[in-house]
């Protein structure tokens, strides 16, 4: 079942597109501003809107670990901004100065890709801000982007129909005419699947076009073997052009919106359709899932946002550890790893993690000697931040697996306190995520929602006694 839960109506023009991290939601618009949204209570955060572009804004994505965006338009630039505080980190200007119609984060951040209406598209070192390198499709404008998993070769889409691979050299790899009236949107799922016949990880990656089509294809990105592209099937069920599509985080889904207003959601495995949602009264042009909640967003040309919720009961978008509760910890996949390392703000370790084939059974296992010696991790600031995350884990594995008192919980995050602090509204919470929820300007009690009479945090060491004295009882 899928729910409609908020509409977003800030925007005075068409929305163009829709992007999340962990904690945000992003949307652009032709109305020259990009808008950022808390995924607590999809309240604006208080630097949105964003204001620097002179012209529509086409595209906006995250970086992996969320503190960055990027943002391209018709004024020909990609802006960087710092999704701290909204400031403005650099301006990207398209060579040519032609319209930017896309952007996209590699996985590891390493660079961003821009690609624009006159074909050109352009990889920027991001460590640098400066470009590294450039080439231009055959013909068409380049409107479409995704990366592979491993980030070293990413997929271009443009409005001649063509499917062009390169890798992060700018060298063009793999050319495929994919829609007859041209592609608008490419996504590649980073859940890998073995093609049954060599044992070669897969990637399911799916194309939209002009043509009313969805196209699933299989592709396979290795150093050592090349690329490749095989067609697997086409979706049905759009009556109109398709302007955008989705995977979910675990490849189980995919999501579509067209020109004839609707949003489909398409089991990837069966090619079924599991949902029609016509909410919008215009052209859907954007949809998104969000990576680590049951979350959906889809933008139209009505000027709305749409958020839908999953019942987790049914297949969703994402393996959180929330998600994932009923899976213990030691049966996770290098995905699974992977989706909690981002939701702890570690995703620049998610391709170390990977190399050296990180599971759950491993990450439980991990020392501080083996951060060091194995994973090579120099910095012991970076050990002591992942050996912290791995023992809070432990804790919640503790917290999933029985019964926790409801007053041991959090009543802003639902999971077990380990600094509880006492508000001026009387209730307990996390000191951390009550720290955070005045930060964000928010002076109201989540508990009550009437106004704070003090921000004073108490700390409630009774309760923490507790909740010590409980955990032990536990652990034998």
């Amino acid at each position: 079942m899928v729910t409609l839960i908020h509409t977003l109506a800030d925007h005075s023009d068409d929305v163009n597109y829709c992007a999340f991290s962990s904690s945000c939601l992003a949307t652009c618009s032709l109305d020259k501003t990009i808008r950022v949204y808390s995924l607590n209570n999809f309240t604006e955060l208080p630097y949105s809107p964003l204001r620097g572009h002179t012209y529509a804004v086409h595209c906006c994505c995250f970086s992996p670990s969320g503190n960055v965006l990027a943002s391209c338009s018709t004024d020909g630039t990609t802006i960087v901004w710092d999704t701290r505080d909204g400031r403005m980190l650099a301006v990207l200007e398209q060579p040519s100065g032609s319209p930017v119609r896309v952007c996209r984060f590699s996985p590891e951040s390493t660079y961003l890709v821009s690609g624009a209406a006159d074909g050109s598209v352009v990889l920027w070192n991001m460590k640098s801000l400066k470009l590294y390198r450039s080439g231009n499709v055959k013909d068409g404008s380049l409107v479409a982007c995704a990366f592979s998993p491993n980030g070293n070769f990413f997929v271009t889409g443009s409005s001649c129909g063509d499917l062009t691979i390169w890798d992060d050299k700018m060298r063009c790899l793999y050319n495929e005419k994919a829609h007859d009236l041209g592609v608008t949107c490419c996504d590649i799922s980073s859940q890998p699947i073995s093609d049954g016949e060599h044992g070669f990880r897969y990637f399911q990656m799916a194309s939209c076009g002009q043509d009313n089509q969805i196209k699933l294809w299989l592709t396979l990105f290795a150093d050592f073997l090349g690329v490749e592209l095989k067609y697997k099937c086409t979706l049905n069920g759009h009556s109109a052009p398709v302007l955008a599509c989705a995977f979910s985080y675990d490849g189980q889904m995919l999501v579509s919106g067209s020109v004839d207003k609707c949003v489909i959601i398409h089991e990837t495995s069966t090619g079924n359709t599991l949902h029609t949602l016509s909410q919008h009264t215009r052209y859907v042009t954007t949809c998104a899932f969000a990576p680590y909640s049951p979350l959906l967003a889809t933008g139209s040309m009505d000027k709305t946002v749409n958020i839908w919720q999953f019942d987790l009961k049914q297949p969703h978008a994402g393996n959180t550890v929330e998600n994932e509760s009923k899976v213990a910890v030691e049966d996770w996949s290098e995905d699974d790893v992977s989706a909690w390392l981002c939701a702890q703000d570690l995703a620049d370790f998610v391709g170390l993690f990977k190399i050296n084939n990180i599971d759950g059974k491993e990450l439980l296992n991990l020392t501080k000697e083996s951060l060091k010696n194995e994973l090579k991790i120099e910095s012991l600031g970076l050990r002591s931040k992942v050996l912290q995350k791995i023992e809070e884990l432990r804790m919640k594995m503790i917290s999933v697996s029985v019964t926790v008192p409801d007053e041991f919980l959090c009543p802003i995050t639902r999971e077990l306190m380990k600094d509880p602090v006492i508000a001026a509204d009387g209730y307990s919470y996390e000191k951390e995520a009550m720290e955070n929820w005045i930060t964000n300007k928010r002076r109201s009690s989540p508990m009550t929602n009437l106004p704070l009479p003090s921000l004073m945090l108490t700390p409630n060491r009774t309760l923490k006694m507790a909740i010590s004295r409980w955990l032990e009882t536990q652990q034998k």
